[in-house]
């Protein structure tokens, strides 16, 4: 005898795409019980990942940020794997550069904190940590351009990153044939604080296969002032290096940055860059006249300046949205 109700019957369960449909006998079948106890296991585990580990279970201030064992058997947390293009199925594309200012709001995830003394060692701007895996060879290769054709070494950008200066005292010393005393030596360096914007460098494409433009980040140099002058009322904005994107997702997926909404579930700078949580303009495109940028054409007026990277970004934008018109 068939059941005698033939509706599905859906609990607060289904919620997570778990229902419960009656069959004969009486009996009650979970259709995606299995899929829901993997949901459910797969966003605890994310959440203990991206959380501060074991903050809730440490018994001593230094067991917070320690990882158990069981944690460890099950950290898998890598970067989302770029999936293969090939170039047949790339229908259009438009190489732009972007600059990223730290002065706006929905680009503090990317400046701050600039005062690490007193604040965690889970907590780094995205310059500290471009730096200290610079530093520890974990990113091996960086760039003198975004076209990524001159590598440099930490050594050769040592004078973009600091100026060591002597005073009057010191060089008064240095006249009268004495050893310059360290306290008449003035050294300065660019820190997180000092760094105003990022440039980013990336490709808009439409992939056939796919029906959609996407996006793809290729490189990013932080932008600071030229330390010889960073202490001018108005001093020149320079690029200090370039660094290859793909080059670096490990590190930068390995360091959180703060999400304002849920401390709980820091983003890491990998998904902050390739998701675009960010607000930057194009100041460049590739074009004819060697890819020249917006101001060497658009000049001394700012306003103009905006309406063309408008129309630029107009224009990639309008490519996809032409395609479904008939």
């Amino acid at each position: 005898m068939k059941h005698p109700y033939h509706v599905r019957l859906n609990f607060n369960l289904k919620l997570y795409g778990c229902y419960i449909i009656p069959l004969k006998n009486n009996k009650y079948k979970h259709m995606n019980l299995k899929s829901f106890l993997l949901t459910v296991v797969t966003v605890v585990t994310a959440s203990s990942m991206f959380a501060q580990a074991n903050i809730l279970n440490a018994k001593s201030p230094d067991e917070i940020g320690v990882r158990t064992a069981d944690q460890k058997a099950v950290d898998n947390d890598k970067p989302l794997e770029y999936g293969y293009v090939d170039d047949r199925d790339i229908l259009f594309s438009k190489m732009v550069w972007e600059k990223v200012v730290l002065d706006e709001r929905a680009n503090f995830p990317l400046y701050y904190p600039i005062d690490t003394n007193n604040i965690g060692s889970d907590r780094r701007s995205l310059y500290d940590v471009l730096m200290k895996n610079i530093r520890n060879g974990k990113i091996e290769n960086i760039y003198d351009d975004s076209y990524f054709t001159s590598k440099r070494t930490l050594k050769d950008i040592q004078f973009a990153l600091m100026k060591v200066d002597t005073t009057e005292l010191g060089i008064e010393q240095l006249n009268a044939g004495e050893t310059l005393s360290a306290e008449y030596i003035n050294r300065r360096e660019i820190t997180g604080a000092d760094i105003k914007a990022y440039h980013i460098k990336g490709l808009w494409y439409f992939d056939k296969r796919q029906a959609e433009m996407k996006y793809r980040l290729l490189g990013i140099a932080p932008v600071a002032p030229d330390v010889n002058f960073i202490d001018d009322e108005q001093p020149d904005l320079v690029e200090l290096f370039w660094v290859f994107f793909p080059d670096a997702r490990e590190v930068l997926h390995e360091a959180k940055s703060f999400n304002n909404v849920n401390s709980s579930m820091p983003f890491s700078y990998d998904h902050v860059l390739n998701a675009r949580r960010f607000h930057g303009y194009i100041y460049r495109e590739e074009n004819v006249q060697g890819d020249r940028a917006i101001s060497e054409y658009v000049s001394q007026n700012a306003l103009m300046q905006l309406l063309e990277s408008q129309r630029i970004k107009d224009k990639i934008r309008d490519f996809e949205l032409d395609m479904w018109t008939y």
